[in-house]
């Protein structure tokens, strides 16, 4: 018996080392993956709730008028009362927001690769594609309630037009810049125009593609935003409901969210970026 327990206890012994070694590991992995989150939402958060405390001291301290900039704990409440409005407004902004980033990203693109491919196309249509950037989308929001049927149409016309520009001005600079070398290396090998779209130039447009879209993603929500303001619903309205009955504080509450939302959409997209491109190009990886 004592030569079975002297015989297994080494084993034991490794045993246990190697789990608690496991264990040690696997909380050395976890800290070293919490830590550049940390690092990462400290500052600004830090900085966030400053401003609060600040803003807070000028309006009780009787700095500025609370009718003029409502203090960040009228804010806090607006945002907690019973019964507000201001999720469902939040609830349907998003909606119309997703709906128009996501149609001006695939049509963004889509025109982006049709300006590429033709030096005719590009002087025909760029143009029109300026023009969505030029013209002011409060101007020609009351012309969407003619054009739309519903509500949610017209805000999501508004949403997609602010925010298609950047999309296809990113894109086609991405596929304009292709590598020269490569282009004539793929002729050399007789690819044929989509065999070089698919594999070379829209790779080598990813980058640029999702810079756009990072910039797309904010003015979705404010080009929805926008539209409600005329073809009613979400957040506008809420503020347009809120401001001649001098409700300041759900004002800048229903502000705070649609920020968030457009901050939130920014990072989806990053996320997206660095998972796409971390394995390859700089720009993500040196974020690793």
């Amino acid at each position: 018996m004592n030569l079975l327990h002297s015989s297994s206890s080494p084993n034991t012994a490794k045993r246990t080392s190697g789990i608690h070694e496991d264990g040690v590991t696997a909380h050395k992995y976890a800290i070293s993956r919490v830590r550049p989150l940390v690092r990462e939402l400290l500052p600004p958060i830090g900085v966030f709730v400053l401003i609060c405390l600040a803003l807070e001291a000028l309006v009780r301290g009787g700095v500025v008028e609370s009718f003029i900039l409502p203090p960040p704990s009228d804010v806090y409440r607006a945002l907690t009362e019973p019964g507000t409005d201001l999720y469902t407004g939040l609830a349907r902004t998003t909606r119309a927001a997703l709906t128009g980033f996501t149609l001006s990203a695939f049509l963004g693109v889509g025109i982006a690769i049709l300006l590429s491919m033709s030096i005719w196309i590009r002087r025909s249509l760029y143009p029109y594609a300026v023009f969505f950037q030029t013209v002011p989308i409060i101007a020609i929001a009351p012309m969407l309630v003619i054009w739309t049927d519903t509500q949610f149409q017209t805000v999501t016309a508004a949403a997609c037009i602010a925010s298609i520009f950047p999309v296809i001005a990113s894109t086609y600079v991405g596929l304009a810049s292709t590598d020269p070398a490569l282009r004539d290396m793929f002729k050399l090998y007789r690819a044929g125009p989509i065999t070089t779209l698919l594999k070379l130039r829209l790779p080598f447009a990813l980058p640029s593609m999702f810079t756009g879209l990072r910039v797309a993603a904010g003015l979705s929500v404010i080009g929805a935003m926008v539209g409600e303001f005329v073809g009613g619903g979400g957040l506008g309205s809420v503020i347009e409901g809120a401001r001649p009955l001098l409700r300041n504080d759900k004002v800048f509450a229903a502000v705070l969210l649609g920020s968030l939302l457009g901050l939130v959409l920014f990072l989806i997209v990053g996320i997206a970026s660095r998972l796409t491109l971390r394995h390859w190009h700089a720009s993500a990886a040196s974020e690793n």
